[in-house]
């Protein structure tokens, strides 16, 4: 028999009435009632009470157990009494008259918070203490559901085919959108490890391999700022890639993994596959964001022609976005807009009301010539009672806007629908962007495939090339990034060249890829789901931090173990380190 426990907290019930069982965790209440002390002990699965007996040294010992303490118990089980049945409890019918009590670990410092309390506690004293904040039932849910998730993504992938191969952690660095953590190499002085973003060239190398099928749960390391739906060190992704597969092979295999894994583990109404496809260009225009939450109706229309006829200065020459509602708002509600407007940077959020006659009511109403108010009506489908905001600024600022002001007054007018889960693609991004200096960049994932081919660069306006990429998103939030991957190291090396590398720095910092495509690669695709975005969405999390058991804070620390942290000088001087720490 296990001296510890021959049952867990929720598996007493009436059945076992009668019987000596015994039962360990952590004591989460104590109520002393004089002669008789009552307990509540929790392990990860559930709840049970005992009760002390009548024994003045018992009751003694019973109530004086430090709260949060290890403890085992023996005891007899036993049906409640009618007025202490708990139907809140698994365990609420029955209760354990204790025989013995052993503390197996006494706490012996005070609690830095209570650990099921629904008082607001400080993250970075959760963090701190995070061994203790994961005793709290809703991040100990969040553990389990990871569990199941990863379990239930992993068998999906196997049923589909998919062999899962595990890739290396420590790699070479090379450019692939984020900042690398490096690790110093102890045998070769002055070289670096890196920690992988992601398992790109290895998914890649394997379809060279002939790995047809290819899948892991993978960590990424990337060095970012933190955000509520990123983790500044190190997350995880189901990651895929397909051998001889087009953008819709991917689309196939995944849809039905993600819709059955939202549809497994929520309540809420998942959209049914296959997703919507919806255009980078569309996504910007229409929703002012490549992440778009389609759950919002609103969407946003270009009036940057239309207000070059008119005379509203601040709109002439300007990308001019606009967004309809239904109804006509207060001026309270204005105001509060009005105010947002600003905070994101707006000199203001003008607007206007139509009238039951289909007049125009508002500020810029009267800058509107009155020949041009018909056609305003139809360009934007206007009906009585709608009210319609613009929005005014360079294309690119103007798109953001816009984007904002949407998503603000889904909020606001209480649009969104909590219990649904929508899901879109979206595709055709563009292969290249002008970063900050005015040069030819990549805008996504270097080693997509420019739709086409090698004829499309050669030819094409570099700005007017798409990609083979494509992004998830559910509920406004990027799932996954993926794409057809570029396999012909001729089309590789143009499309490098066009931003800004030599075939020296492809072969320098891409060797594997340029050897491996020499020889036979067959064309290639993939994607990346992250789980930790997944798990945030499937718990109700507001923060990824709340469904990682370990996380760094937003500032990419480690509270509880105190890193990043400085080493000793014997140990830097093992890497061919040495810190040179300026003010």
């Amino acid at each position: 028999m296990n001296e510890y426990r021959t049952h867990t907290c929720n598996e007493i019930s009436l059945e076992d009435v009668g019987k000596e069982v015994r039962i360990s965790g952590f004591v989460e209440t104590i109520r002393d009632f004089g002669g008789l002390v009552f307990l509540d002990i929790r392990d990860m699965y559930g709840i049970t009470q005992v009760v002390t007996s009548g024994d003045p040294q018992e009751v003694d010992f019973a109530s004086h157990i430090p709260i949060e303490s290890s403890v085992t118990v023996f005891g007899t089980v036993r049906k409640r009494d009618e007025e202490t049945i708990n139907p809140k409890l698994k365990t609420g019918l029955v209760e354990i008259a204790i025989k013995e009590i052993k503390v197996l670990g006494k706490r012996t410092q005070n609690l830095p918070f209570e650990i099921n309390s629904d008082q607001e506690v400080r993250e970075d004293l959760r963090l701190k203490y995070r061994f203790l904040d994961l005793r709290n039932n809703r991040l100990k849910d969040n553990l389990l559901l990871r569990a199941k998730v990863i379990q239930f993504l992993r068998n999906q992938m196997i049923e589909q085919g998919f062999l899962e191969v595990q890739t290396p952690i420590l790699t070479s660095s090379s450019p692939e959108g984020a900042r690398d953590y490096l690790v110093p190499s102890r045998l070769h002085a002055g070289k670096f490890y890196a920690l992988p973003q992601a398992p790109q060239q290895f998914k890649q190398l394997l379809m060279v391999s002939g790995i047809d099928k290819y899948f892991q749960i993978a960590p990424c390391f990337r060095d970012e700022d933190a955000r509520a739906d990123r983790a500044p060190g190190e997350f995880y992704q189901l990651d895929m890639e397909m051998a001889y597969a087009t953008q819709e092979d991917v689309f196939n295999a995944i849809e039905p993994v993600m819709y059955n894994t939202f549809k497994e583990f929520s309540n809420k109404k998942i959209a049914k596959y296959p997703f919507p496809r919806i255009s980078y260009k569309e996504a910007m225009l229409k929703y002012g964001t490549d992440k778009p939450d389609l759950r919002n109706p609103l969407f946003i229309i270009d009036l940057s022609e239309f207000f070059k006829k008119c005379t509203f200065k601040p709109f002439i020459d300007r990308t001019v976005r606009a967004i309809k509602v239904k109804g006509h708002l207060s001026k309270g509600f204005h105001e509060k807009m009005l105010k947002f407007a600003t905070s994101i940077g707006m000199a203001g959020l003008g607007y206007l009301e139509v009238q039951e006659d289909l007049s125009f009511k508002g500020p810029i109403d009267k800058f509107i010539p009155a020949e041009l108010k018909q056609e305003l009506l139809s360009l934007a489908d206007l009906q009585k009672e709608d009210t319609i905001f613009f929005i005014a600024d360079s294309e690119a600022r103007a798109t953001e806007l816009a984007g904002q002001i949407r998503d603000e007054l889904g909020i606001r007018l209480d649009l969104i629908d909590d219990n649904t889960f929508e899901f879109c693609w979206i595709v055709d991004f563009p292969m290249f962007e002008l970063d900050e200096h005015g040069n030819l960049a990549f805008s996504h994932n270097p080693f997509s495939m420019p739709q086409g081919g090698l004829d499309a660069l050669e030819n094409k306006d570099p700005l007017e090339i798409l990609a083979y990429q494509y992004d998830i998103v559910c509920n406004g939030i990027e799932l996954s990034s993926g794409a057809v991957r570029n396999h012909d190291i001729n089309v590789m090396l143009k499309a490098f060249t066009m931003a800004g590398y030599s075939e020296d720095e492809v072969r320098s910092k891409f060797g594997a890829l340029y050897n491996a495509f020499q020889f036979g690669a067959p064309p290639h695709a993939g994607v990346a789901p992250g789980v930790d975005r997944m798990l945030m969405l499937l718990s109700g999390s507001d923060t990824i931090r709340e469904v990682i058991a370990f996380p760094l804070n937003s500032k990419a620390q480690d509270l509880m173990m105190g890193a990043p942290s400085a080493v000793r000088r014997d140990q830097l001087r093992d890497v061919h380190i040495m810190v040179d720490i300026k003010d």
